[in-house]
Protein backbone atom coordinates (compact mmCIF):
# COMPACT_ATOMS: atom_id res chain seq x y z
CA UNK A 1 0.00 0.00 0.00
CA UNK A 2 1.08 3.80 -1.11
CA UNK A 3 1.12 6.39 1.02
CA UNK A 4 2.26 10.25 0.09
CA UNK A 5 3.37 12.62 2.45
CA UNK A 6 2.86 16.31 1.43
CA UNK A 7 3.35 18.35 4.59
CA UNK A 8 2.52 18.15 8.13
CA UNK A 9 -1.19 17.32 8.02
CA UNK A 10 -1.08 13.21 6.92
CA UNK A 11 -4.21 12.90 5.16
CA UNK A 12 -4.28 9.50 3.56
CA UNK A 13 -5.34 9.71 -0.55
CA UNK A 14 -8.45 12.38 0.13
CA UNK A 15 -5.57 14.80 0.21
CA UNK A 16 -3.66 14.37 -2.81
CA UNK A 17 -7.01 13.94 -5.05
CA UNK A 18 -8.49 17.45 -3.61
CA UNK A 19 -5.06 18.71 -4.45
CA UNK A 20 -4.79 17.20 -7.69
CA UNK A 21 -8.39 18.89 -8.41
CA UNK A 22 -7.09 22.42 -6.96
CA UNK A 23 -4.05 22.26 -9.86
CA UNK A 24 -6.95 21.69 -12.33
CA UNK A 25 -8.81 24.55 -11.64
CA UNK A 26 -11.50 22.65 -9.86
CA UNK A 27 -12.78 24.51 -6.69
CA UNK A 28 -11.58 23.37 -3.66
CA UNK A 29 -13.14 22.53 0.12
CA UNK A 30 -12.44 25.57 2.55
CA UNK A 31 -9.47 24.09 4.65
CA UNK A 32 -12.16 24.33 8.04
CA UNK A 33 -14.19 22.12 6.17
CA UNK A 34 -11.36 20.30 4.80
CA UNK A 35 -10.05 20.07 8.20
CA UNK A 36 -13.40 18.54 9.36
CA UNK A 37 -12.79 15.22 6.48
CA UNK A 38 -9.32 14.95 8.23
CA UNK A 39 -10.59 14.37 11.35
CA UNK A 40 -13.24 12.08 10.43
CA UNK A 41 -10.72 10.13 9.00
CA UNK A 42 -8.58 10.30 11.75
CA UNK A 43 -11.10 9.08 14.40
CA UNK A 44 -11.80 6.33 12.56
CA UNK A 45 -8.21 5.34 11.41
CA UNK A 46 -6.80 6.02 15.34
CA UNK A 47 -8.82 2.98 16.58
CA UNK A 48 -6.64 0.67 14.99
CA UNK A 49 -3.80 1.64 17.41
CA UNK A 50 -5.72 2.03 20.38
CA UNK A 51 -7.76 -1.75 20.52
CA UNK A 52 -6.92 -3.86 22.56
CA UNK A 53 -8.73 -7.13 22.72
CA UNK A 54 -9.50 -9.45 25.64
CA UNK A 55 -8.12 -12.67 25.71
CA UNK A 56 -10.34 -15.96 24.51
CA UNK A 57 -9.94 -17.96 28.57
CA UNK A 58 -8.95 -15.06 30.11
CA UNK A 59 -11.48 -12.10 30.07
CA UNK A 60 -9.79 -9.74 32.67
CA UNK A 61 -6.76 -9.80 30.50
CA UNK A 62 -7.12 -7.32 27.84
CA UNK A 63 -3.89 -6.70 26.05
CA UNK A 64 -4.10 -8.38 22.40
CA UNK A 65 -3.71 -6.03 19.60
CA UNK A 66 -4.17 -5.96 15.68
CA UNK A 67 -0.42 -6.57 15.00
CA UNK A 68 0.80 -9.67 15.80
CA UNK A 69 -1.63 -11.24 18.00
CA UNK A 70 -4.67 -11.33 16.29
CA UNK A 71 -3.20 -11.69 13.12
CA UNK A 72 -1.70 -14.78 14.33
CA UNK A 73 -4.38 -16.20 15.95
CA UNK A 74 -6.82 -16.05 13.04
CA UNK A 75 -3.57 -17.68 11.11
CA UNK A 76 -2.60 -20.83 13.09
CA UNK A 77 -6.00 -21.24 15.87
CA UNK A 78 -8.31 -23.72 14.80
CA UNK A 79 -10.89 -23.48 17.39
CA UNK A 80 -14.00 -22.09 15.96
CA UNK A 81 -15.32 -20.68 18.79
CA UNK A 82 -12.59 -19.03 19.73
CA UNK A 83 -12.08 -17.29 16.60
CA UNK A 84 -15.71 -16.44 16.52
CA UNK A 85 -15.01 -14.31 19.95
CA UNK A 86 -12.36 -12.83 18.46
CA UNK A 87 -14.14 -12.13 15.17
CA UNK A 88 -17.05 -10.81 17.38
CA UNK A 89 -14.92 -8.30 19.40
CA UNK A 90 -13.06 -6.61 16.80
CA UNK A 91 -15.88 -5.78 14.26
CA UNK A 92 -17.49 -4.29 17.48
CA UNK A 93 -14.80 -2.09 18.79
CA UNK A 94 -12.99 -1.09 15.12
CA UNK A 95 -15.95 -1.10 13.15
CA UNK A 96 -19.07 -0.55 14.91
CA UNK A 97 -17.45 2.62 17.15
CA UNK A 98 -16.67 4.47 14.20
CA UNK A 99 -20.31 4.93 12.83
CA UNK A 100 -20.56 8.28 13.81
CA UNK A 101 -17.48 9.32 12.22
CA UNK A 102 -18.04 7.64 8.94
CA UNK A 103 -21.48 9.23 8.51
CA UNK A 104 -20.05 12.40 9.20
CA UNK A 105 -17.26 11.40 6.43
CA UNK A 106 -19.81 10.40 3.94
CA UNK A 107 -21.41 13.69 4.26
CA UNK A 108 -18.28 15.47 3.60
CA UNK A 109 -17.35 13.89 1.47
CA UNK A 110 -20.80 13.95 -0.97
CA UNK A 111 -20.30 18.45 -0.32
CA UNK A 112 -16.49 17.87 -1.61
CA UNK A 113 -17.46 16.17 -4.62
CA UNK A 114 -20.42 18.52 -5.49
CA UNK A 115 -17.98 21.56 -5.17
CA UNK A 116 -15.77 20.14 -7.72
CA UNK A 117 -17.89 19.41 -10.18
CA UNK A 118 -18.03 16.09 -9.45
CA UNK A 119 -21.78 14.14 -8.60
CA UNK A 120 -20.95 11.52 -5.69
CA UNK A 121 -17.21 10.92 -3.92
CA UNK A 122 -17.32 7.62 -6.33
CA UNK A 123 -16.89 9.91 -9.76
CA UNK A 124 -13.91 11.53 -7.80
CA UNK A 125 -12.23 7.97 -6.71
CA UNK A 126 -12.84 7.03 -10.61
CA UNK A 127 -11.54 10.23 -11.71
CA UNK A 128 -8.05 9.03 -10.93
CA UNK A 129 -8.39 6.57 -13.98
CA UNK A 130 -9.09 8.78 -16.79
CA UNK A 131 -11.27 5.57 -18.28
CA UNK A 132 -15.19 6.35 -18.87
CA UNK A 133 -15.72 2.18 -19.30
CA UNK A 134 -13.21 1.86 -16.19
CA UNK A 135 -16.18 0.22 -14.17
CA UNK A 136 -17.58 -1.77 -17.15
CA UNK A 137 -13.90 -3.42 -17.52
CA UNK A 138 -14.06 -4.66 -13.56
CA UNK A 139 -17.26 -6.01 -14.13
CA UNK A 140 -16.49 -7.93 -17.48
CA UNK A 141 -13.28 -9.18 -15.47
CA UNK A 142 -15.14 -10.46 -12.58
CA UNK A 143 -17.69 -12.48 -14.79
CA UNK A 144 -14.49 -13.31 -16.34
CA UNK A 145 -12.95 -14.92 -13.37
CA UNK A 146 -16.07 -16.57 -12.12
CA UNK A 147 -15.91 -19.66 -12.89
CA UNK A 148 -12.22 -20.38 -11.54
CA UNK A 149 -13.29 -18.55 -7.90
CA UNK A 150 -17.03 -20.94 -7.78
CA UNK A 151 -14.52 -23.71 -8.11
CA UNK A 152 -11.84 -22.97 -6.10
CA UNK A 153 -14.54 -21.91 -3.31
CA UNK A 154 -16.19 -25.31 -3.77
CA UNK A 155 -13.19 -27.17 -2.84
CA UNK A 156 -12.34 -24.93 0.22
CA UNK A 157 -16.08 -25.00 1.51
CA UNK A 158 -15.51 -29.04 1.08
CA UNK A 159 -12.49 -29.61 3.42
CA UNK A 160 -13.62 -26.69 5.86
CA UNK A 161 -16.78 -29.01 5.81
CA UNK A 162 -14.09 -32.44 7.00
CA UNK A 163 -12.85 -30.32 9.24
CA UNK A 164 -15.67 -28.56 11.16
CA UNK A 165 -18.78 -30.26 10.14
CA UNK A 166 -21.91 -29.52 8.04
CA UNK A 167 -23.52 -27.85 11.17
CA UNK A 168 -20.76 -25.14 11.42
CA UNK A 169 -20.46 -25.27 7.20
CA UNK A 170 -22.89 -25.49 5.27
CA UNK A 171 -22.21 -27.94 2.12
CA UNK A 172 -23.72 -25.01 -0.47
CA UNK A 173 -23.66 -21.76 1.24
CA UNK A 174 -21.28 -19.39 1.72
CA UNK A 175 -18.25 -19.85 4.22
CA UNK A 176 -18.15 -18.82 7.69
CA UNK A 177 -15.29 -16.40 7.10
CA UNK A 178 -13.77 -16.39 10.83
CA UNK A 179 -12.28 -20.34 9.43
CA UNK A 180 -10.47 -18.51 6.30
CA UNK A 181 -6.74 -17.77 8.14
CA UNK A 182 -7.86 -14.41 8.03
CA UNK A 183 -10.18 -11.81 9.78
CA UNK A 184 -11.87 -10.05 6.70
CA UNK A 185 -11.56 -13.63 4.40
CA UNK A 186 -9.34 -11.57 2.40
CA UNK A 187 -6.35 -13.96 2.20
CA UNK A 188 -6.98 -17.80 2.46
CA UNK A 189 -3.64 -18.84 2.28
CA UNK A 190 -3.01 -19.57 6.34
CA UNK A 191 -5.40 -22.83 6.13
CA UNK A 192 -3.27 -24.49 3.43
CA UNK A 193 -2.03 -26.71 6.08
CA UNK A 194 -5.23 -28.77 5.70
CA UNK A 195 -6.65 -28.37 2.86
CA UNK A 196 -3.67 -28.40 0.52
CA UNK A 197 -4.67 -30.90 -2.69
CA UNK A 198 -1.73 -33.39 -2.06
CA UNK A 199 -1.10 -32.94 1.73
CA UNK A 200 1.52 -35.92 1.41
CA UNK A 201 3.88 -33.97 -0.79
CA UNK A 202 5.81 -30.85 0.90
CA UNK A 203 4.43 -27.72 1.00
CA UNK A 204 6.15 -24.74 -0.55
CA UNK A 205 7.35 -22.44 2.68
CA UNK A 206 10.60 -21.60 3.31
CA UNK A 207 9.58 -19.73 6.66
CA UNK A 208 11.51 -22.37 8.75
CA UNK A 209 14.47 -22.14 6.53
CA UNK A 210 14.38 -18.25 7.09
CA UNK A 211 14.40 -18.83 10.79
CA UNK A 212 17.20 -21.51 10.26
CA UNK A 213 19.48 -18.96 8.39
CA UNK A 214 19.00 -15.88 10.92
CA UNK A 215 16.60 -13.97 8.63
CA UNK A 216 15.88 -10.63 9.74
CA UNK A 217 13.37 -7.95 8.60
CA UNK A 218 16.30 -5.78 7.28
CA UNK A 219 17.82 -8.94 5.61
CA UNK A 220 14.40 -9.89 3.93
CA UNK A 221 14.34 -6.01 2.32
CA UNK A 222 18.13 -6.20 1.59
CA UNK A 223 17.06 -9.47 -0.30
CA UNK A 224 14.21 -7.05 -1.75
CA UNK A 225 16.50 -4.50 -3.18
CA UNK A 226 19.15 -6.69 -4.51
CA UNK A 227 15.84 -8.48 -6.74
CA UNK A 228 15.54 -4.52 -8.24
CA UNK A 229 18.77 -4.09 -8.55
CA UNK A 230 19.49 -7.41 -10.81
CA UNK A 231 17.30 -5.98 -13.43
CA UNK A 232 19.62 -3.15 -13.33
CA UNK A 233 16.75 -0.69 -11.73
CA UNK A 234 17.78 1.68 -8.51
CA UNK A 235 19.33 0.92 -6.05
CA UNK A 236 17.37 1.93 -2.36
CA UNK A 237 19.19 5.61 -0.87
CA UNK A 238 20.65 5.77 2.19
CA UNK A 239 17.71 7.76 3.87
CA UNK A 240 15.73 4.23 3.50
CA UNK A 241 18.00 2.53 5.45
CA UNK A 242 18.03 5.22 8.27
CA UNK A 243 14.14 6.33 8.43
CA UNK A 244 12.37 3.58 7.98
CA UNK A 245 10.58 1.55 10.16
CA UNK A 246 11.29 -1.93 8.92
CA UNK A 247 9.73 -4.01 12.31
CA UNK A 248 7.38 -3.12 15.53
CA UNK A 249 8.35 -0.34 17.74
CA UNK A 250 9.63 -1.91 21.38
CA UNK A 251 9.40 1.31 23.29
CA UNK A 252 6.04 1.16 23.90
CA UNK A 253 5.03 3.03 21.38
CA UNK A 254 1.18 2.16 19.19
CA UNK A 255 1.75 1.46 15.54
CA UNK A 256 -0.75 1.08 12.60
CA UNK A 257 1.14 -1.58 11.32
CA UNK A 258 -0.84 -1.65 7.84
CA UNK A 259 2.39 -2.01 5.81
CA UNK A 260 2.82 1.27 3.89
CA UNK A 261 5.64 2.80 1.60
CA UNK A 262 5.93 6.91 1.78
CA UNK A 263 6.99 9.60 -0.42
CA UNK A 264 8.31 12.42 0.85
CA UNK A 265 8.68 14.33 -2.45
CA UNK A 266 12.40 14.79 -1.83
CA UNK A 267 14.93 13.53 -4.30
CA UNK A 268 16.01 9.60 -3.21
CA UNK A 269 14.13 10.25 0.16
CA UNK A 270 11.66 7.37 0.13
CA UNK A 271 10.45 4.95 3.27
CA UNK A 272 8.51 2.02 4.61
CA UNK A 273 6.42 1.10 7.28
CA UNK A 274 6.23 -2.44 7.87
CA UNK A 275 5.86 -4.69 11.04
CA UNK A 276 7.95 -7.46 9.61
CA UNK A 277 7.97 -10.98 11.00
CA UNK A 278 9.90 -13.35 9.28
CA UNK A 279 7.97 -15.28 7.02
CA UNK A 280 7.77 -16.43 3.63
CA UNK A 281 4.20 -14.33 3.02
CA UNK A 282 6.08 -11.24 4.96
CA UNK A 283 9.07 -12.04 2.51
CA UNK A 284 6.62 -11.37 -0.76
CA UNK A 285 4.94 -8.53 1.29
CA UNK A 286 8.21 -6.52 1.82
CA UNK A 287 8.95 -7.10 -2.10
CA UNK A 288 5.78 -5.61 -2.27
CA UNK A 289 6.21 -2.71 -0.71
CA UNK A 290 9.99 -2.01 -2.17
CA UNK A 291 7.51 -2.00 -5.95
CA UNK A 292 6.43 1.14 -4.67
CA UNK A 293 9.24 2.71 -3.74
CA UNK A 294 11.28 1.76 -7.18
CA UNK A 295 8.28 3.24 -8.69
CA UNK A 296 8.88 6.68 -6.55
CA UNK A 297 12.26 6.76 -7.40
CA UNK A 298 11.69 5.93 -10.84
CA UNK A 299 9.55 8.89 -11.69
CA UNK A 300 11.18 11.49 -9.08
CA UNK A 301 12.53 13.19 -12.28
CA UNK A 302 9.17 14.18 -13.20
CA UNK A 303 7.47 17.52 -12.31
CA UNK A 304 5.52 16.92 -8.75
CA UNK A 305 2.04 17.04 -10.08
CA UNK A 306 3.69 13.66 -11.87
CA UNK A 307 5.23 12.06 -9.29
CA UNK A 308 2.58 8.98 -9.17
CA UNK A 309 1.34 5.91 -10.63
CA UNK A 310 -0.03 5.79 -14.58
CA UNK A 311 -3.24 5.12 -12.19
CA UNK A 312 -3.17 3.95 -8.85
CA UNK A 313 -3.31 0.08 -9.71
CA UNK A 314 -0.18 0.51 -11.01
CA UNK A 315 1.50 1.42 -8.26
CA UNK A 316 0.03 -1.89 -6.49
CA UNK A 317 1.29 -3.70 -9.39
CA UNK A 318 5.37 -3.45 -9.02
CA UNK A 319 5.94 -5.21 -6.52
CA UNK A 320 3.32 -8.02 -7.21
CA UNK A 321 5.42 -8.47 -10.43
CA UNK A 322 8.23 -9.02 -8.81
CA UNK A 323 6.35 -11.14 -6.02
CA UNK A 324 5.17 -13.19 -8.70
CA UNK A 325 8.96 -14.20 -9.39
CA UNK A 326 10.23 -14.40 -6.14
CA UNK A 327 7.45 -16.88 -4.87
CA UNK A 328 8.82 -19.25 -7.61
CA UNK A 329 10.62 -22.83 -6.28
CA UNK A 330 13.22 -21.66 -9.05
CA UNK A 331 13.12 -18.21 -7.03
CA UNK A 332 13.60 -19.68 -3.52
CA UNK A 333 16.58 -21.93 -4.72
CA UNK A 334 19.07 -19.40 -6.53
CA UNK A 335 19.20 -17.62 -3.13
CA UNK A 336 19.76 -20.53 -1.51
CA UNK A 337 16.05 -21.01 0.68
CA UNK A 338 15.52 -24.26 -0.66
CA UNK A 339 16.75 -27.74 -1.27
CA UNK A 340 15.21 -30.68 -1.68
CA UNK A 341 12.58 -30.22 -3.33
CA UNK A 342 10.69 -32.53 -5.34
CA UNK A 343 8.37 -30.24 -8.32
CA UNK A 344 6.21 -32.99 -9.57
CA UNK A 345 3.10 -32.18 -11.06
CA UNK A 346 0.98 -32.97 -7.53
CA UNK A 347 3.51 -30.44 -5.92
CA UNK A 348 2.63 -27.97 -8.82
CA UNK A 349 -0.93 -28.43 -7.68
CA UNK A 350 -0.26 -27.11 -4.07
CA UNK A 351 1.73 -24.44 -4.79
CA UNK A 352 -1.25 -22.58 -7.82
CA UNK A 353 -3.57 -23.76 -4.62
CA UNK A 354 -1.65 -22.17 -2.47
CA UNK A 355 -1.10 -19.30 -4.73
CA UNK A 356 -4.73 -18.62 -5.66
CA UNK A 357 -5.75 -18.52 -1.92
CA UNK A 358 -3.45 -15.41 -1.70
CA UNK A 359 -4.30 -13.72 -5.07
CA UNK A 360 -7.24 -15.38 -6.47
CA UNK A 361 -9.75 -14.99 -3.27
CA UNK A 362 -8.49 -11.18 -2.89
CA UNK A 363 -10.44 -10.28 -6.42
CA UNK A 364 -14.05 -10.26 -5.04
CA UNK A 365 -13.16 -8.95 -1.66
CA UNK A 366 -11.61 -6.11 -3.74
CA UNK A 367 -14.06 -5.53 -5.90
CA UNK A 368 -16.83 -5.57 -3.50
CA UNK A 369 -15.19 -3.06 -1.12
CA UNK A 370 -15.42 -0.06 -3.18
CA UNK A 371 -18.57 -1.31 -5.05
CA UNK A 372 -20.05 -0.92 -1.58
CA UNK A 373 -18.60 2.45 -1.16
CA UNK A 374 -19.73 3.93 -4.47
CA UNK A 375 -22.91 2.82 -3.68
CA UNK A 376 -22.69 4.61 -0.07
CA UNK A 377 -21.20 7.64 -1.86
CA UNK A 378 -23.86 7.81 -4.32
CA UNK A 379 -26.78 7.64 -2.14
CA UNK A 380 -27.93 4.42 -3.57
CA UNK A 381 -27.11 2.62 -0.60
CA UNK A 382 -28.82 4.24 1.87
CA UNK A 383 -28.20 4.74 6.22
CA UNK A 384 -30.21 2.33 7.43
CA UNK A 385 -29.02 -0.19 5.12
CA UNK A 386 -25.21 -0.14 5.75
CA UNK A 387 -24.41 -3.24 7.09
CA UNK A 388 -26.44 -5.39 5.42
CA UNK A 389 -25.89 -4.05 1.80
CA UNK A 390 -22.15 -4.53 3.00
CA UNK A 391 -22.36 -8.20 3.99
CA UNK A 392 -24.72 -8.71 0.70
CA UNK A 393 -22.13 -7.77 -1.44
CA UNK A 394 -19.60 -9.97 0.34
CA UNK A 395 -22.05 -12.76 -0.28
CA UNK A 396 -22.82 -12.30 -3.79
CA UNK A 397 -19.91 -12.25 -4.82
CA UNK A 398 -16.93 -13.59 -2.39
CA UNK A 399 -19.32 -16.73 -1.23
CA UNK A 400 -18.54 -15.81 2.61
CA UNK A 401 -20.64 -14.42 5.90
CA UNK A 402 -19.75 -13.64 9.08
CA UNK A 403 -19.67 -15.84 11.46
CA UNK A 404 -22.58 -14.74 13.78
CA UNK A 405 -25.78 -12.29 12.88
CA UNK A 406 -25.15 -9.26 12.25
CA UNK A 407 -27.72 -6.19 11.96
CA UNK A 408 -28.20 -2.53 11.17
CA UNK A 409 -27.40 -1.95 15.14
CA UNK A 410 -23.71 -2.93 13.97
CA UNK A 411 -21.29 -1.44 11.44
CA UNK A 412 -18.52 -3.84 10.36
CA UNK A 413 -17.11 -1.92 7.10
CA UNK A 414 -14.39 0.41 8.71
CA UNK A 415 -13.12 -2.84 10.30
CA UNK A 416 -10.86 -3.02 8.02
CA UNK A 417 -8.07 -0.36 7.68
CA UNK A 418 -8.40 0.77 4.37
CA UNK A 419 -12.27 1.82 4.87
CA UNK A 420 -11.84 3.80 7.81
CA UNK A 421 -8.47 5.54 6.35
CA UNK A 422 -10.20 6.80 3.15
CA UNK A 423 -8.03 4.38 0.90
CA UNK A 424 -9.94 3.75 -2.22
CA UNK A 425 -9.30 0.02 -2.99
CA UNK A 426 -10.31 -0.50 -6.78
CA UNK A 427 -6.43 -0.23 -7.11
CA UNK A 428 -6.15 -3.53 -5.48
CA UNK A 429 -8.24 -5.35 -8.07
CA UNK A 430 -6.77 -3.60 -11.28
CA UNK A 431 -3.19 -4.51 -9.84
CA UNK A 432 -4.51 -8.26 -9.54
CA UNK A 433 -5.30 -8.31 -12.78
CA UNK A 434 -2.31 -5.92 -14.35
CA UNK A 435 0.08 -7.55 -12.56
CA UNK A 436 -0.44 -11.38 -14.68
CA UNK A 437 -0.29 -8.78 -17.75
CA UNK A 438 2.72 -7.19 -16.44
CA UNK A 439 4.24 -10.70 -15.64
CA UNK A 440 3.57 -12.16 -18.74
CA UNK A 441 5.36 -9.60 -20.76
CA UNK A 442 8.33 -9.51 -18.15
CA UNK A 443 8.73 -13.25 -18.75
CA UNK A 444 8.70 -12.86 -22.18
CA UNK A 445 11.16 -10.55 -22.36
CA UNK A 446 13.40 -12.85 -20.12
CA UNK A 447 12.99 -15.34 -21.91
CA UNK A 448 11.78 -17.12 -19.63
CA UNK A 449 8.52 -17.35 -20.70
CA UNK A 450 7.23 -19.26 -24.10
CA UNK A 451 3.86 -19.46 -25.12
CA UNK A 452 3.31 -23.70 -25.62
CA UNK A 453 6.20 -24.48 -23.83
CA UNK A 454 5.81 -26.60 -21.13
CA UNK A 455 9.05 -25.82 -19.61
CA UNK A 456 8.57 -22.29 -20.29
CA UNK A 457 5.25 -21.69 -18.39
CA UNK A 458 4.13 -18.33 -16.90
CA UNK A 459 3.36 -20.09 -13.43
CA UNK A 460 6.82 -21.16 -13.17
CA UNK A 461 8.80 -17.86 -14.10
CA UNK A 462 11.37 -15.71 -12.51
CA UNK A 463 12.86 -12.57 -14.04
CA UNK A 464 15.77 -12.13 -11.47
CA UNK A 465 18.66 -10.91 -13.22
CA UNK A 466 16.67 -9.76 -16.46
CA UNK A 467 18.32 -6.36 -17.14
CA UNK A 468 15.88 -6.96 -20.79
CA UNK A 469 12.84 -7.13 -18.29
CA UNK A 470 13.72 -4.53 -15.97
CA UNK A 471 14.54 -2.12 -18.46
CA UNK A 472 11.65 -2.03 -19.62
CA UNK A 473 9.70 -2.28 -16.70
CA UNK A 474 12.11 1.47 -15.86
CA UNK A 475 10.78 2.69 -19.34
CA UNK A 476 7.13 2.46 -18.28
CA UNK A 477 7.42 3.25 -14.65
CA UNK A 478 9.63 6.64 -15.41
CA UNK A 479 6.77 8.19 -17.08
CA UNK A 480 4.79 8.15 -13.57
CA UNK A 481 1.45 9.93 -14.47
CA UNK A 482 2.71 11.80 -17.34
CA UNK A 483 0.98 9.67 -19.99
CA UNK A 484 -2.61 8.33 -19.76
CA UNK A 485 -2.07 4.43 -18.15
CA UNK A 486 -2.54 2.81 -21.72
CA UNK A 487 -0.02 4.16 -22.67
CA UNK A 488 2.70 2.72 -20.17
CA UNK A 489 0.95 -0.90 -20.09
CA UNK A 490 1.72 -0.67 -23.76
CA UNK A 491 5.45 0.09 -23.79
CA UNK A 492 5.80 -3.51 -21.58
CA UNK A 493 2.63 -5.36 -23.07
CA UNK A 494 1.72 -4.32 -25.93
CA UNK A 495 -2.06 -4.32 -24.90
CA UNK A 496 -3.95 -1.29 -24.01
CA UNK A 497 -6.91 -2.53 -21.60
CA UNK A 498 -7.18 -5.14 -18.88
CA UNK A 499 -7.67 -8.72 -19.29
CA UNK A 500 -7.77 -11.51 -17.20
CA UNK A 501 -6.55 -13.53 -19.98
CA UNK A 502 -2.92 -14.06 -18.55
CA UNK A 503 -4.25 -14.48 -14.58
CA UNK A 504 -6.58 -17.38 -16.33
CA UNK A 505 -3.17 -18.40 -17.97
CA UNK A 506 -1.43 -18.14 -14.81
CA UNK A 507 -3.92 -20.42 -13.27
CA UNK A 508 -4.96 -23.06 -15.72
CA UNK A 509 -3.13 -26.03 -14.49
CA UNK A 510 -5.13 -25.69 -11.08
CA UNK A 511 -8.48 -24.56 -12.77
CA UNK A 512 -8.23 -27.79 -15.07
CA UNK A 513 -7.54 -30.25 -11.33
CA UNK A 514 -10.78 -28.59 -9.61
CA UNK A 515 -12.69 -29.37 -12.17
CA UNK A 516 -12.29 -33.04 -12.25
CA UNK A 517 -11.40 -32.97 -8.63
CA UNK A 518 -14.67 -31.10 -7.69
CA UNK A 519 -16.74 -33.17 -9.98
CA UNK A 520 -15.09 -37.12 -8.06
CA UNK A 521 -15.95 -35.48 -4.93
CA UNK A 522 -19.58 -34.72 -6.32
CA UNK A 523 -19.28 -31.39 -3.98
CA UNK A 524 -22.03 -28.21 -5.12
CA UNK A 525 -20.16 -25.48 -6.62
CA UNK A 526 -21.78 -22.23 -6.05
CA UNK A 527 -23.63 -21.18 -2.89
CA UNK A 528 -27.22 -20.06 -1.69
CA UNK A 529 -27.74 -16.31 -0.19
CA UNK A 530 -26.24 -15.65 3.23
CA UNK A 531 -28.60 -14.81 6.29
CA UNK A 532 -26.43 -13.36 8.25
CA UNK A 533 -27.22 -9.91 8.15
CA UNK A 534 -30.98 -8.72 9.16
CA UNK A 535 -32.67 -5.75 8.98
CA UNK A 536 -34.02 -3.07 11.94
CA UNK A 537 -35.19 -0.42 13.01
CA UNK A 538 -32.01 1.38 13.43
CA UNK A 539 -31.58 4.50 10.65
CA UNK A 540 -27.86 5.29 11.17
Amino acid sequence: MQQIAIDRLESGDLKRRIRKLSKLGYRVLPADEYIDIMYSIGSMRSSFADIKLCHYDNQSRCDISLEPELTEIFANNRNQEELKYYWVQWYNEAGTTARAPFMNYVDLVREAALLNNFTSGAEVWLSEYEDNTIEQQVDEIMNQIRPLYEQLHAYVRYKLGQMYGDKVVSPTGPIPMHLLGNLWATKWNHIADFTTPFPHKQLFDVTDEMIRQGYTPLKMFQMGDDFFASLNMTKLPPVFWEKSILEKPTDGRDLVCQASAWDSYKIDDVRIKQCTRVTMDQLFDAHHELGHTQYYLQYQHQPVEYRRGANPGFHEAVGDVIALSVSTPKHMKKVGLLQDYDDDEQVKINQYYRSGLTKLVFIPFAYTVDKYRWGVFRDEIKPKEYNCRFWQLRSQYSGIEPPVVRTEEDFDPPAKFHVSADVEYLRYFVSYIIQFQFHRAACTLAGEYVKGDPEKTLNNCDIYQSTAAGNKLKEMLALGSSKPWPDAMEILTGERKMSADALLEYYDPLYKWLLEENKRLGVHVGWTDSEKCVANTAEG
